[in-house]
């Protein structure tokens, strides 16, 4: 398939193993499209993001429209003449004088096992949510939020500690390798499209900083599917003296007491109730200082038992 002009479409590092998979077959990629360079860190310096990086070491052409939809950032993916446009975690919606360029259409590798969690973020809401089991499903884009037609899904189950650092790395690898399947029978002919059941679906939004704060008068189980999801960002945070704790390797524990209390803090971790029970943390960060096994953060700052967490700091014990 070396003859057929591919636009590879994507951002973060989830997208560069399947970038990675088309050079290392040897696609015609003539263009990458990402999205425009980004302040990050205390020094807000400039950053590319890693797709760019990755194109850049091929001496691909990179194109970075600050919006994809306007005219003359579709005149320049226009410019590249795709037969093929692969998508990966772009970050923007594509319109539909877009997704007509290319004859072959444009196809996207979702990190779901779609119908389930359309969205920004299905990979933490299968975790925040309990799933046992989540995926990638490639599909035909069209002018929907994740709506368009199946093509192959592979899943994968989710392990009980697992959280979402190591969950992107399995589903970032099997998205190229679905991606690759996909390339195989679209050059064979044996690609067969599925309608999605749209009454099957659930939305996973973009995730917010506030979606961190912890709630103690939720279930254990709860709560660590929430660290778990949310790790690393936009992190599970409460209050200890008035300042941002990070809470990081949750876990159900056997404890019990008021919602928020510390019932241990020591070698075996920060143990605090919940509802229903409570709730061990393995790693801490409290605000201004880096992480932490909690076993080296309580050997320099002490936690009564007792102390009560919350996110008010005019309730932090």
């Amino acid at each position: 398939m070396g003859d057929m002009r591919i636009v590879f479409m994507g951002t973060p590092q989830f997208a560069c193993p399947t970038l990675q998979m088309l050079l290392d077959r040897g696609e015609n990629v003539v263009g990458v499209v990402t999205q425009p360079d980004r302040p990050k860190g205390r020094g807000q310096q400039l950053q590319p993001p890693p797709v760019k990086e990755l194109a850049e070491q091929y001496a691909i052409p990179v194109f970075q429209p600050l919006k994809v939809r306007v005219p003359e950032a579709v005149e320049q993916i226009r410019a590249f003449a795709p037969d093929l446009i692969v998508v990966v975690a772009f970050g923007q919606i594509l319109p539909k004088v877009l997704l007509d360029i290319p004859p072959l259409g444009c196809i996207n590798v979702h990190a779901s096992l779609l119908p389930r969690y359309r969205g920004a973020a299905p990979l933490n809401w299968c975790i925040i949510n309990g799933e046992t089991e989540t995926g990638v499903t490639t599909m035909m884009m069209d002018v929907g939020l994740d709506t368009g037609d199946m093509l192959l899904k592979r899943a994968i189950p989710i392990h009980p500690d697992e959280d979402a650092v190591s969950l992107h790395d399995r589903l970032s690898q099997l998205g190229a390798e679905t991606m690759a399947e996909t390339l195989d029978l679209l050059a064979a002919g044996q690609l067969r499209p599925e309608k999605q059941d749209d009454s099957l679906s659930c939305y996973a939004p973009m995730l917010k900083k506030e979606l961190g704060a912890i709630d103690w008068q939720k279930s254990p189980v709860a709560i660590s599917n929430l660290v778990r999801g949310i790790t690393p960002w936009p992190g599970a945070y409460t209050r200890l003296d008035g300042k941002t704790l990070k809470l990081f390797s949750a876990r159900p524990g056997s404890g019990a007491g008021v919602p928020g209390a510390v019932l241990s803090a020591g070698k075996g971790g920060l143990e605090v109730a919940c509802l229903g029970g409570s709730v061990i943390f393995t790693d801490l960060q409290l605000e201004g200082k880096k992480r932490m096994t909690a076993a080296d953060f309580l050997a320099g700052y002490r936690v009564a038992v007792g102390t009560v967490l919350t996110t008010d700091d005019n309730k932090t014990a």
